[in-house]
């Protein structure tokens, strides 16, 4: 206070923080930092040589806010200990910068050969040429010493560095990174020649065989790559050094990302078959090739295809795994040239033809892919697969009569139900319901247990407003397929169309006997009942214990558990989809029904990254993109619209309920992924 007036002038509130700074920040009890300051002083008479004693008292000190305490400690500490290099390092740290400087000076006459003396010294300077100046005395003293040259050298302009470096691998014959240092900053006849002192002196590393191998790919020497690497396996069997299989082809990664891929694939090709038995050679070469291009090493892993393609050419697996990667991750041209040898070599194997008939036909080559395609029926006569590719190229090339010509040659020469059910099909598609009837009256006598011929003799009745002539379609379609699920479904829709809502339950309680645990069959069941409640047309609610039931039927059903999710009242909702999730925690469906979840609270990034994760957990999913796409219409930018869309045209997903109403219509038949995608979002409801 103010011994005049006396009032105070000091300000309470500042006065208490400038106390609490004063308080050492260490949380210890005043008793233990005591009994610390004993023991260590006890240490210190006892053993006064012992370096860490006195570290641990300054630092103790320091924490407790005395300073200059432990600063005396300190450098009496480096009085007693003069060949600590930890104590003068310590004390260093603690001594304000321009003591710190004589403190260290003190040091390295102390301790000539001490590195990190050295080090801290530089550390201590501000100006690059006191800093070189110590590196040079340093080395003076510790010629040997790896860790000095390479501060030093770093240090320096090119020019420079490259003379330090020569007389740094004069004293240092053995430390690999100073010769590749050296090589790479000498001209290319010189490096050769550092390279070559560098393996003279060190037979058994191999990244001075690498490096030399690189220095020749960059010169464009391509034929000496391989021979370089050879030679360093062949060397290395010779003196017994260990060919360590994963560290090459670790190595083979590093010098793809450095960008030499000629020196990636000869590494890949020296070390692939190293210590493998012959036969696990197949498995382990493809689960390597896949681990490197998930890991972006894209021409090793051509690298190992090329050399399993060699060693195994009439495997149609092996081609199969290239063409997909080449797919993936090359160019068309790759995959072309890969496909030509692929068919060559395997020429029954029709999926690589039909690869590379699609290839051409997507790049707009459709005479390349015809061509294609007739050579493959030269190979595989009879096959139904390249019939019908020949029919669909044709066809989505508006060549019609071309299209019809050639099914009506592969029902003479390849007769198949899939070759009846694509011919009757084309002819709907194109208004031609008789022939269409023709043909699947003809299918169905010579086929009569594949049920899609009769849901199409059915489907076509129903559109000409047959309704009797539908119901003994299916009918009888049941009677030869009493398995098939969908025959089940198109009866019990057609008699709840016909307002026989009884009838429509009897036909999927026979259903649901006939095929026990039928998740698709229970699903329709509760949606007849749904629709029945809707309608007004029961007087009890009958879903909610059906779907309770049917849970019980099927209690791993994504498909079950999505619908149970949106039958909840909202409060319920969350923990039912917790219940989903823990059921089908991978579920497609179920995924896809939290993301509705999240969107119908508003939460919308959220939901934006769980339809993401049901994109990529199942994207032949048609359902998923669709509500993607709608989601993105009304929250989203055009950006991510049409993100969206490429990825969905990228993968042509082909399932889902909505997906289907929409690219199975007869009437949809035109309409390409893009457009099936924009009409399938605008028929979905906004969740609720």
């Amino acid at each position: 206070s103010d011994s005049v007036t006396g009032q105070t002038v000091v300000d309470p509130k500042g006065y208490l923080t400038d106390l609490q700074s004063m308080i050492p920040s260490h949380g210890a009890d005043i008793s233990d930092i005591k009994k610390a300051r004993l023991l260590l002083r006890s240490v210190r008479e006892t053993n006064p040589n012992h370096s860490p004693a006195w570290i641990a008292s300054a630092r103790l000190e320091e924490v407790t806010g005395k300073l200059q305490t432990a600063r005396n400690l300190v450098m009496k500490g480096c009085e007693m200990c003069p060949n600590s290099e930890d104590v003068w390092i310590e004390a260093a740290r603690l001594q304000p910068a321009d003591l710190a400087k004589s403190v260290i000076a003190q040091a390295v006459r102390q301790i000539p050969t001490s590195v990190r003396l050295w080090i801290k010294a530089s550390e201590l300077e501000q100006e690059m040429k006191a800093k070189k100046k110590i590196f040079r005395k340093a080395l003076e003293h510790i010629p040997n010493s790896v860790r000095l040259w390479k501060e030093a050298v770093e240090l320096e302009e090119p020019e420079d560095a490259r003379i330090l470096l020569s007389r740094a691998v004069e004293c240092c014959p053995t430390s690999v990174e100073l010769w590749l240092a050296l090589a790479r900053l000498e001209t290319y006849d010189n490096a050769q020649r550092v390279l070559n002192k560098a393996r003279e002196n060190i037979p058994t590393d191999r990244q001075i065989w690498i490096t030399a191998a690189k220095l020749e790919e960059a010169q464009g020497k391509t034929p000496m790559v391989q021979k370089i690497i050879d030679r360093a396996i062949t060397s290395f069997t010779a003196t017994g050094v260990e060919i360590n299989r994963e560290q090459w082809l670790k190595d083979a990664m590093e010098t793809e990302k450095s960008g030499s891929v000629q020196t990636c694939q000869s590494i890949v090709r020296a070390v692939i078959g190293y210590g493998i038995d012959d036969e696990d050679r197949k498995h382990t070469w493809l689960e390597d090739a896949e681990n490197f291009a998930n890991q972006d090493a894209f021409e090793c892993a051509r690298a190992i295809y090329g050399h399993a393609i060699k060693t195994f050419p009439y495997k149609k697996s092996i081609w199969l795994r290239a063409a997909y990667f080449e797919k993936n991750h090359g160019t068309r041209e790759s995959l072309k040239s890969l496909l030509q040898d692929a068919v060559r070599n395997c020429p029954q194997a029709e999926v690589l033809w039909l690869m590379g008939a699609k290839s051409e036909w997507l790049a707009g080559n459709v005479k390349s892919a015809r061509d294609i395609l007739s050579l493959a029926f030269k190979a595989n006569p009879n096959s139904e697969e390249i019939w019908l590719a020949a029919v669909k190229l044709e066809s989505e090339n508006e060549e019609y009569t071309k299209a019809k010509k050639l099914l009506q040659k592969a029902r003479q020469s390849a007769l198949t139900a899939r070759v009846v059910m694509k011919s009757a099909k084309l002819e709907w598609q194109l208004g031609n319901i008789a022939e269409a009837k023709a043909l699947l009256v003809e299918g169905i006598e010579k086929y009569p247990n594949y049920p899609k011929l009769w849901m199409m003799s059915g489907q076509i009745a129903q559109q000409e407003r047959l309704i009797d002539s539908a119901r003994d379609a299916f009918a009888n379609g049941l009677k030869n397929n009493p398995t098939s699920v969908p025959l089940w479904i198109l009866l019990a829709r057609l008699e709840e169309k016909c307002g026989a809502l009884i009838k429509a339950r009897s036909v999927l309680e026979r259903a649901r006997l006939r095929n026990p645990k039928c998740q698709e069959l229970w699903l329709e069941s509760i949606r007849v009942e749904k629709r029945a409640e809707e309608n007004k047309s029961v007087t009890m609610p009958i879903a909610m214990p059906m779907m309770a039931k049917a849970l019980q039927e099927c209690p791993q059903s994504g498909l079950l558990w999505s619908s149970a999710i949106f039958m909840e009242n909202r409060p319920q909702r969350r923990s039912k989809s917790v219940d989903a999730l823990k059921r089908c925690e991978h579920d497609s469906n179920v995924l896809l029904a939290c993301s509705l979840l999240f969107w119908t609270e508003r939460k919308l990034n959220k939901s934006r990254e769980w339809f993401n994760r049901t994109l990529k957990i199942d994207p032949d999913f048609g359902d998923s993109w669709a509500y993607a796409y709608k989601f993105e219409v009304l929250h989203g930018s055009q950006e991510q619209q049409e993100d969206i869309k490429k990825r969905c045209c990228a993968v042509e997903p082909r399932h889902g309920d909505n997906w289907c109403r929409v690219s199975k219509d007869v009437s949809n038949w035109r309409l390409t992924t893009e457009e099936i995608l924009e009409r399938t979002a605008n028929l979905l409801p906004i969740p609720t």
